[in-house]
């Protein structure tokens, strides 16, 4: 396969990967001719076999006739993704170099050149078109975090069909959903995975969720192709099952691969909604890839060119998470980066296990959920412990939903250095705003910033930008929250909803279809610097006597005291206010047990609430005072590490639960509810 290479100048690599630049239709932002170039000179960075002749087409929808917008990028080109994630460093003489650092949880651990992914992307891709896989079928693995859970990917992408992942922790009724909703041909699983040091059965919930499969007409799965993982006993099928040392173990080496039009789907990722089931986002080859490329290079990649050799970046993201597969798997490897990858739980066998992680393999970048920051906060309230060695440390950043100031200070001076050693101030840290939904990051601080802000995601990277507005569309001014819109999307956005375009049309483009910006539903305010501050979903915003609170400002404030380990806050209903903050919180016993001994008090449940509410008071103001503060286990978060406030509210009024198939604790539901049936 062949293109145009990297670091060719615009006119140059304009003939031979470029062509037309322009849309079927003009409209605000979307077109905007800056934009169009930035984005082809980010995609000359990747191999295509073939040039484009349109960088974009932008069709606003059309709300009359319930249609929703078109987008299409870099039309006519063609190109691999597989390829460009492993071939094209092979042939670059650089198949020595480490892909992969595997970490299993046991304490197993493999490393894998881009040589051997070549390898064995190869054999799966064989394998998958032995089973009667081609381009456009549909794939969804359920497995976790694995060497074969990158490989079949790559696999999937090699050949043209279209891969869904799935969290490992998932449910069967889950998985059946994504199963049926995608009319999958093939379910690759496995026995069993690790999990907390016991082997967890997985083989169970594949085989209820497929039931009979194509031949029993339950659905479109007509093979299940299973890992040994953990040596478990599982049940059977004749003729359907097939073991994947087997099969792919088998294949040839070698593929040819076949380069496919840059608007071919990619992959299908589920995201759950407010209401109704979760929502199939389809992403397409040549614009995702773009943007995942450019943008890990631009977040993560070390400044200097010359020194990226010594890059190893480690996102900590389940591999079925989006961010997984942009920062994770594509935008990584489609940039040559040696990166690690861990199975298991970050505190088993201890909580340190991370620690030992970026020591053992150098992390130079660290990737992970705020969720994960303030589980160590909890199991380190004293600090990090000196004997782990974090120097090789050069930039951090956080993902999933705004992180509190409070966990994003600890995580800076306990692993950026930032309370001494050779980084004066610390590392620096991209604390990233996206979603499934863009496919990459909208808003990041950049490495090279002179100073950076607690919990803020600053601005619109380039290529991209956003507002701020209010119902109308009309901007709002600064501290003054309104609805975050973008306003000019990147090539990585989701083209539809797989199977029903109306609800992508509905949930996002509908409200300000005029203007032709993407309706992210978080809400937002920016500062007198006009940088971002996200403040959560708009569904989450309370109404308190007519006072707007952000439910994350508020949960920042509780995280902020010693006794809280994690909070999440609900809006509940009150005669009298409208709405009543519920606070749902994790605790620090010791520190709980410290304030009751301080008090006369003898009541733990008193004393915590009355602490927390005077907290909030001189954190926020009396107006956001907790009126219900509830000791719970965990609450519930998706696998992104969002919390389902929406969930908390629910439970606590005692309605009927909207969707939990994407929660990544979906038990914890249970164990909420016989706290507040104790109550």
């Amino acid at each position: 396969m062949g293109g145009a290479p990297v670091g060719v100048s615009i006119d140059e690599a304009g003939v031979r990967a470029g062509g037309q630049t322009g849309s079927a239709q003009t409209g605000p932002g979307q077109t905007n001719p800056e934009r169009l170039t930035f984005w082809e000179d980010a995609a000359r960075r990747l191999e295509w076999a073939h040039p484009w002749e349109r960088a974009h087409t932008w069709i606003p929808a059309d709300v009359e006739a319930n249609e929703p917008p078109v987008i299409r990028w870099f039309e006519g080109g063609r190109l691999n993704a597989a390829v460009n994630c492993a071939d094209r460093h092979v042939a670059a003489g650089r198949g020595d170099t480490v892909a992969l650092h595997f970490e299993g949880e046991p304490g197993d651990r493999t490393t894998v050149t881009y040589a051997d992914l070549q390898r064995r992307v190869s054999q799966a891709a064989n394998a998958l078109l032995a089973l009667g896989i081609g381009k456009g079928d549909r794939v969804v693995i359920y497995l976790p975090v694995l060497v074969e859970t990158v490989v079949i990917t790559l696999a999937c992408a090699r050949i043209g069909a279209v891969h869904s992942l799935v969290f490992g922790g998932f449910s069967a009724e889950a998985l059946r959903f994504r199963v049926e909703d995608t009319g999958a041909k093939l379910l690759v699983t496995t026995d069993g995975q690790y999990r907390r040091g016991k082997a967890v059965p997985v083989k169970d919930n594949a085989d209820a969720a497929v039931r009979g499969g194509a031949e029993a007409g339950d659905n479109a799965v007509e093979h299940v192709l299973v890992i040994r993982r953990t040596g478990s006993e599982i049940a059977w099928t004749p003729g359907r099952d097939v073991w994947w040392h087997e099969l792919v173990d088998a294949q040839p080496e070698t593929h040819e691969a076949e380069a496919f039009d840059a608007e071919t789907p990619l992959f299908i990722m589920y995201t759950s909604g407010t209401t109704g089931k979760p929502k199939g986002l389809v992403h397409t080859t040549g614009g995702y890839l773009t943007q995942a490329s450019w943008s890990h290079e631009y977040l993560f990649a070390n400044p200097d060119p010359a020194l990226r050799d010594a890059d190893v970046h480690w996102c900590t993201a389940d591999l079925a998470w989006v961010t997984a597969h942009t920062y994770e798997i594509y935008g990584p490897l489609s940039n040559g980066v040696t990166q690690v990858i861990f199975e298991g739980t970050p505190n088993t066998p201890h909580p340190g296990r991370h620690f030992e992680i970026i020591q053992r393999y150098g992390v130079t970048s660290y990737y992970t959920a705020p969720t994960l920051v303030r589980s160590l906060m909890g199991w380190f309230p004293d600090g990090v412990p000196a004997e782990y060695d974090f120097s090789s440390i050069r930039v951090l950043g956080t993902v999933g939903e705004a992180v509190n100031p409070e966990a994003w200070r600890w995580l800076r001076e306990n692993i950026g250095r930032d309370s001494g050693g050779d980084v004066p101030g610390g590392v620096p840290m991209v604390d990233t705003w996206w979603q499934s939904e863009t496919g990459a990051t909208v808003l990041s601080p950049r490495q090279t910033d002179a100073a950076f802000k607690p919990g803020c995601a600053t601005r619109a990277l380039p290529g991209l930008a956003t507002a701020i507005v209010d119902d109308d569309g009309a901007p709002v001014p600064a501290g003054v929250q309104g609805f975050i819109v973008v306003t000019e999307t990147g090539p990585a956005m989701a083209r539809t909803v797989w199977g029903n375009p109306q609800r992508y049309l509905d949930s996002y483009w509908r409200k300000y279809a005029e203007q032709g910006w993407f309706l992210a539903g978080d809400g937002a305010k920016s500062d007198a610097d006009g940088d971002t501050w996200i403040l959560g979903r708009v569904d989450d915003v309370l109404n308190v006597s007519g006072h707007r609170l952000s439910t994350i400002e508020i949960e920042s404030a509780l995280v902020s005291h010693p006794a809280v380990v994690e909070a999440g806050v609900c809006p509940v209903a009150d005669p009298t206010t409208g709405h009543a903050v519920a606070a749902f919180v994790v605790v620090n016993p010791a520190a709980v047990q410290t304030l009751v001994e301080r008090s006369r008090n003898h009541d733990p449940e008193q004393v915590l609430a009355d602490a927390l509410r005077a907290h909030v008071a001189k954190e926020i103001g009396p107006i956001a005072k907790p009126r219900d503060v509830v000791v719970v286990p965990d609450v519930p978060k998706t696998r992104s590490g969002k919390i389902m406030r929406r969930l908390l509210t629910q439970l606590f009024e005692g309605s009927t639960l909207g969707d939990t198939t994407s929660l990544q604790n979906e038990p914890c539901i249970k164990e909420i509810e016989k706290v507040l049936a104790a109550r």
